[in-house]
């Protein structure tokens, strides 16, 4: 299996109405300190992917789309609130509530 593959088949692991970080996503696939692969392989999906690569953010709470792609931090907030996820005032995702803990 490739690295993205691997990666892949982690984040369609996240539940509805979680989220992980890049990092995590990165040491789940046996590949500890990649967490920037693991935004480049979301990059390169295709557009219509059944990956849920809206579940992955930034190690501090928040969404990272918004320079790569002008308005894709929004459309990625509503994918995240339309699973009941919850942003603060700040834009940012209480980790010790949301975050995944997958059961190994």
């Amino acid at each position: 299996m490739s690295k993205h593959q691997r990666i892949y088949a982690v984040v369609r692991q996240i539940p509805p109405g979680y989220v992980a970080t890049y990092g995590d996503v990165a040491a789940l696939a046996g590949l500890p300190g990649h967490a920037r692969l693991v935004g480049y392989a979301l990059h390169a999906l295709p557009e219509f992917s059944d990956v849920p690569w809206q579940r992955v953010i930034n190690a501090q709470g928040k969404i990272s789309l918004g320079r790569a792609y002008p308005g894709g931090d929004l459309h990625q907030r509503h994918l995240l609130e339309a699973e009941g996820v919850e942003f603060d005032a700040n834009g940012k995702i209480a980790l010790k509530r949301f975050r995944w803990q997958p059961s190994c």
